[in-house]
């Protein structure tokens, strides 16, 4: 039976004609078409508007912003950004420094303190500015349970993560400022867990931004948790306050706590100050405006929600801002009062934005530098209220001319 149902088919199959369908070219990117120039000049083209951004870590938020950068503005051969997977944080400005083809770098506000005192590079405040200062990361120091405070760790053995790591370098800015003596190692952060679990270090340091989902899922029966890192004017050049909450890590929080106080660090989006009319220059100006213009583009998902964070008015404690990146923001803060319908609402933005930053710069604390655009918004808005309350009154029958309202 078999036989003949084998033959049947045999014979169906030399009966029937095979139909093929017809191959398809797949679509091939405009950038590959041939261009019908010589290959000198599609080297100069395809480099003329290539721009590298140091990243970090493959796994870390910096990378993520460096990545989505590329994402937002890539226009082809008018601009093209190469995302480069980094050693971390501090070492990207090694990279913006000295590495050929980086030209900006994600990095954290934290990194001049080495580069300046330890490392002493002459003239870093004129070769690196910043464009603008991104969200801040949390200092994560995570310490078995008999250990109560940094004080405790003094003599002990802390991983203060991979070299290059923004954990590296603050870490260690922050156990030199509290004159706290510890056996810092650098272990990448699998092995430092493991290393803390088992006992072999007593804490080990992560800078992230807050909540990381590895930490949240550490079970309580670990016996490990957070511990505080009290803020106080020894961190008020490059630091601003964060906490943990319970809701972010309920099994980490020391007993009887539900919050406790860590320091933040203020990432930097940073760029090797070019000469003014050389070509690098003019391609991180092009990343500038292209940028400023395409902001829309960050606050909206698929990019990273940090990016809803970023005020782009917000300054870094002993950084200079880029050039173009300042007449950028200069712009958008023209344009975002006349959107409010108020024809002196330019006119005292401008002069709120003097008379705060003056008094910021004099106070030096990252507390009093956030905001303040939204920060004039809400006095404006104050200032209106108290007119309009006035004008209210039986001896003013006058009509109060109102801006629309903000949310």
């Amino acid at each position: 039976m078999r036989s003949l149902i084998a033959a049947v088919a045999a014979c169906f199959a030399l009966s029937t004609p095979v139909v093929i369908a017809p191959a398809h070219a797949q679509n091939i990117p405009e950038a590959l078409k041939q261009t019908g120039n010589s290959e000198s000049a599609v080297k100069e083209k395809r480099n003329a508007w290539a721009v590298g951004v140091a990243g970090g870590l493959m796994s870390g938020t910096y990378m993520t912003f460096a990545n989505e950068l590329a994402r937002a503005l890539d226009d082809g051969d008018n601009l093209r950004i190469l995302p480069i997977v980094t050693y971390g944080a501090a070492s990207n400005i090694d990279d913006l420094l000295y590495l050929r083809g980086v030209d900006i770098a994600v990095t954290q506000s934290d990194v001049f303190e080495y580069f300046k005192n330890e490392r002493k590079i002459s003239n870093l405040n004129n070769r690196i500015h910043y464009i603008i200062r991104l969200p801040v990361s949390e200092v994560h120091i995570l310490a078995k349970r008999d250990i109560k405070s940094l004080e405790d760790l003094r003599g002990k053995k802390v991983s203060f993560g991979p070299a290059g790591a923004g954990s590296s370098l603050t870490g260690t800015i922050i156990f030199q400022r509290l004159g706290i003596q510890v056996e810092q190692l650098n272990i990448d952060e699998a092995s430092g867990m493991q290393k803390l679990r088992s006992g072999e270090i007593s804490a080990l340091v992560r800078l992230v931004g807050k909540p990381i989902d590895f930490f949240a899922k550490i079970p309580a029966d670990a016996n490990l948790h957070l511990l505080p890192i009290p803020f106080s004017k020894k961190f008020a050049d490059y630091y601003t306050i964060g906490e943990f909450s319970a809701d972010q890590y309920p099994t980490l929080m020391p007993e009887g706590q539900n919050k406790i106080d860590t320091i933040a660090v203020p990432a930097v989006l940073a760029a090797f100050n070019w000469s003014k009319g050389s070509d690098r220059q003019k391609k991180i100006e092009r990343v500038v405006e292209r940028m400023f213009t395409n902001w829309s583009k960050f606050q909206k998902p698929p990019f990273h929600p940090k990016w809803r964070d970023v005020n782009l008015a917000a300054t870094v404690p002993g950084w200079t801002r880029l050039e173009s990146a300042e007449r950028e923001l200069q712009k958008l803060q023209a344009q975002a009062p006349a959107a409010n319908a108020s024809p002196d609402l330019n006119r005292d933005f401008q002069a709120y934005l003097k008379n705060a930053d003056t008094k910021r710069d004099a106070q030096r604390t990252p507390q009093s530098r956030e905001a303040l655009f939204a920060e004039f918004l809400a006095w404006r808005d104050r200032q209106e209220a108290m007119s309009a309350n006035n004008q209210a009154q039986p001896s003013d029958s006058r009509p109060v001319a109102r801006s629309k309202s903000r949310k």
